[in-house]
Parts: C-alpha cells; structure tokens; sequence
C-alpha cells in the first residue's frame, strides 16, 4: 500500500505517545471555532477549491474540526476523506484521484465527487502527526510547488494556535487554582459565621436579635454564591469546563427546573405555566443546561410581580430546540438590551421581592448555550411589557 494512503485501522508504532499528545491539546469534540474555520477558508482560496478541511485523528475515528464547503451542490464523501486525512508523513496531493491505481478501491472512486485531493500533515515540534488540513475538488487539478508550501505553512499556524491555546489553558487553571484555595480559605470562616448564626437564631429570645441573625445567615450564603459563581465563570469563560454530553429529553429537563424551582415562585404566589411541543431528544451537557433553564426561570421569578404567570414553552424549529421563558414583569428598554449578556450587567428591572443579582447569571447562561452550537436572545415589547427569554439548541436527527 502506498505509505500515503492509510485507513484509519492503520495505527502507527507512536500512536499511544501521538494520542496522549493530542489529547493534551484538548482539541477533539470542541464546537466549530472562528480560527480554524478562517484557516481553512484561507486553505480553499489558495488553492482555489470549493471545499478544505482540518482534521485530527483519533485512535479509531477522525475529527472535522473545520469544514469549509463554498460551492452548493457538491457533495462531498467524509468518511472516504478521512482515509486520506491519517498520519501521512509529508505532503499528498492526487491531480486525479480516478487515474490513481492504489485508490482504485477507495470510496473516493465509487463517489466520483472528489477528483483533486491535496493535503499535509499536522505535526507537533516533536515530530507527532496530529492530524491533516486538506483541500478538495470535483475537477482535476494540478498543485503548484507554492500552494503546497502555502499549506505547510498553514498547518504549521494550526500547530502554533493549538500551542498557544494550551498555554492559556494552563496559565489559567494556574489562576483558578489559587481563586479554588481562596475560595476554600474563605469558605471555612464563612461556614462558621452561618453556624453561630444559626445557633443565635435557635437560642436568642429577643426577636432582633434572632433577625439580625437571621440577616448575617442570608449575607453569609449571598457571599459564598458570588465566590463560587466567579469561579465557575472563570472556568467556561476560559475554556477550561469540559462538558459531559448524553441524549437527554428537553421536556424531561425542563419539568426538572421547574420542579426545582416550584417552591420560590410559590413564595410569591405565581404560577407557572408549560406549552411543551417537543417529542425529540438533544445531545448536551445536562448539567449545564439545567444551569442555563435555571437561571432563566429563575429571573423571571425574581423580576415578575406577585401573583404573576410565567410560561414556559417548547417547539421543533427546523431541527433545533426552542425554549422560550415569558414572563409578565418590568420588561427590558433599549438600553438593557444592548447590555444583555454582558458580565455584571446592572438592567433597569429590579427583583420584586428584594432577592440578590449579582449581574453574572445571563453572562454564564449565554457561554453555555453557545458551547452547545446554540444561540439565546430576548425580546421585549419595553418597559412593563414583560419580555421573552429564548434559547435555541441543535436536535439529534432521527
């Protein structure tokens, strides 16, 4: 076999080291990303193709992390691409892959949709093959020695930018550790102070002294919510958070939040209402989103009136989940919308019961959601029209 073209069930004598390398770049199963899209556009236009790739490969499967498609109509083989796309140890470019013998039994064949390939190889300072960033086209085509070195060059960028990405990563867990150690150091005196309060309250038969108690105790748990709420910004802000994803039901999730959350909206005597329209199941972190539809229905909680409906609603549009959050409160103005999602936001609503904000919650939700591939937004009518939280995630297709 040519030793330009491996299946991926070829794995070479390195290829324990060559995993525990590219794991250490964190890079495979990350969402679609700005600058791995642009090298492969820059990839397409230099070779003046419809279609570029950057894959990595793992030990039994290859990782699109970008994939770059300009011509509608093509169709393009990615499975058959990734037999190109493994460990090659320079440089391979097929002028047409129907008049080359060893691809004679390649899908790319039986496709008949690629006929120039041209790709190299992904290498680590330490010689490691993490993967390929490629180019295709439906016509033959015949690579200059410029492009080629144009390619090299764009792989050694991607190998610079997975470096530098590593670097933060570890700069910042630096940091995240010492806001973990400040955290528990203040976390432990915190503790104390909510005990002896408590034990005050219990004890204490003068009722100002039993509410000041009291105070010291919401105080002291306000305090270590913000603490850990930094912490956890942080972490997802940075790319540190690894998510968890598992088939879940939206509907199961969303009935969760809500019976989560049943007993604060009954301290102000407001009901909440489900229109829930979606049967389809979604791969995501369920933690995180059970984080996001928290902080949502939470809100609406805090910035509706007494005695106010809430409705929650779910629908299938065009493959995606979308969840809205519709409250009757004090509505968003101009002003607050262009503020929307931003970190410590102040809004013009404010809770309707004096509960805390501490200005990070959509800030996070919205990190979230776009770690998914989804989007969120809000809309309003203005001041005392209430408004709509919306938050849309991919479906799994059946």
């Amino acid at each position: 076999m040519d030793p330009f073209f491996k299946q991926v069930s070829l794995i070479p004598l390195n290829d324990e080291e060559r995993l525990r390398k590219l794991y250490k770049y964190e890079i495979l199963d990350t969402p679609a990303d700005k600058t791995f899209d642009n090298i492969a556009i820059l990839a397409a236009q230099i070779f003046n193709t419809p279609s570029a790739f950057v894959s990595f490969v793992d030990h039994d499967r290859v990782f699109f992390k970008a994939k770059i498609v300009t011509t509608e109509g093509i169709e393009v083989p990615e499975e058959a691409i990734a037999t190109l796309a493994v460990l090659s140890a320079d440089t391979t470019v097929f002028a047409d892959i129907l008049l080359e013998p060893l691809l004679q039994d390649s899908p790319l064949v039986a496709n008949k949709s690629v006929r120039f390939y041209a790709g190299t190889p992904i290498r680590t300072l330490d010689g490691h093959l993490l993967g390929t960033i490629s180019v295709v086209d439906a016509v033959p085509r015949v690579a200059t020695e410029k492009q080629l070195e144009m390619l090299k060059n764009l792989s050694e960028i991607i190998i610079d930018e997975l470096e530098l990405r590593q670097t933060t990563r570890n700069i910042v867990r630096v940091q995240t550790d010492l806001m973990n150690i400040a955290v528990h150091d203040i976390k432990n005196p915190l503790t104390a102070i909510s005990l002896y309060a408590k034990l005050i309250e219990q004890k204490s038969n003068e009722e100002p002294v039993k509410a000041m108690a009291g105070k010291i105790t919401t105080a002291s748990k306000r305090i270590l919510d913000d603490l850990n709420e930094l912490l956890n910004l942080a972490r997802i802000d940075n790319g540190v958070m690894m998510l968890h994803f598992e088939e879940v039901s939206p509907t199961g999730l969303i009935e969760k939040v809500v019976n989560n959350l049943q007993v604060m909206a009954e301290q102000k005597h407001q009901k909440i209402l489900l229109q829930l329209n979606c049967a389809s199941t979604a791969r995501v972190d369920k933690g995180r989103i059970l984080e996001v539809f928290e902080n949502l229905l939470s809100n609406a909680i805090k910035y509706s009136h007494i005695d106010a409906w809430i409705t929650i609603c779910s629908e299938e549009v065009d493959g995606n989940l979308v969840v809205e959050f519709r409250d009757q409160g004090q509505g968003l103005n101009d002003d607050d919308m262009q503020k929307l999602f931003t970190k410590f936001a102040r809004l013009s609503a404010v809770p309707t019961n004096k509960e805390m904000s501490n200005g990070l919650g959509l800030s996070i939700a919205k990190i979230l959601v776009e770690l998914h591939n989804g989007k969120i937004w809000a809309e309003s009518q203005g001041k005392n029209l209430g408004c709509s939280f919306f938050v849309s995630l991919p479906l799994l297709q059946k």
